[in-house]
């Protein structure tokens, strides 16, 4: 049978690529995968003629086309996975866990706004707009309860690694990037994701890409 493919953009750039590909990884899903550099010819051709949103991630599975680091996830749960391994154990943590994937999903415009991932850059004097610092306060609200009522079986949000952490994987290069300050719960659960084989493997390969865009190079150190 032919592997899934996972196509993506940039992994220096492309939160919503990070999070699907950091899943399949950690979960061991056995997948191809297609990095299409973003904001140029090929993308035109190899993304929007095979998906119908014209946008990344996308997974091609067995004549399937599914868009969206949700859906990828999703799929990949009910087809390699498992609900049982995906997601926290008990009832109160799964109800945490997918109410913080879906803000995640859908929330936080100004963080991703003012504070695009890039990988490689690293800024230490980066001043965060008043809603984007509420952003953050949100986030390690989030972290904080998780880690608190239900973190006690591993270093990750709910113990073991789940979706939920592959959600918050581009807030965690985001907060490296650009110096965010933390402390206890959070500052110890971006060492541990950060530590992660799936993600160290990401962040090789970003540092590998030859390309630059500059609309997201304004970084400064």
């Amino acid at each position: 049978m032919q592997k899934p493919l996972l196509v993506i953009g940039n992994q220096n750039y492309s939160s919503w690529s990070l999070r699907p590909w950091v899943f399949l990884k950690a979960f061991g899903v056995d997948f191809d995968c297609d990095v299409v550099p973003m904001l140029t010819e090929d993308f035109d051709v190899l993304v929007k003629q095979r998906s119908p949103t014209g946008k990344v991630p996308f997974l091609l599975d067995d004549g399937l086309v599914v868009n969206d680091s949700l859906a990828i996830c999703g799929h990949a749960i009910e087809r390699w996975i498992g609900a049982d391994r995906a997601w926290p154990e008990s009832l109160a943590a799964r109800a945490l866990a997918r109410s913080a994937v879906a803000e995640m999903h859908s929330g936080f415009t100004a963080l991703r706004n003012q504070c695009p991932m890039n990988v490689r850059r690293r800024s230490r004097n980066y001043r965060l707009s008043g809603d984007t610092q509420k952003d953050v306060e949100r986030i390690l609200a989030i972290w904080n309860q998780a880690r608190s009522d239900f973190g006690g079986g591993g270093p990750y949000l709910f113990g073991a690694f789940s979706v939920a952490d592959a959600f918050f994987a581009p807030v965690v290069f985001r907060f490296q990037t650009y110096a965010v300050g933390l402390d206890g719960n959070g500052a110890k659960y971006c060492e541990a994701m950060l530590a992660h084989p799936a993600m160290r493997a990401w962040a090789d390969a970003a540092e590998r890409e030859p390309w630059a865009l500059e609309r997201y190079e304004f970084v400064q150190g």
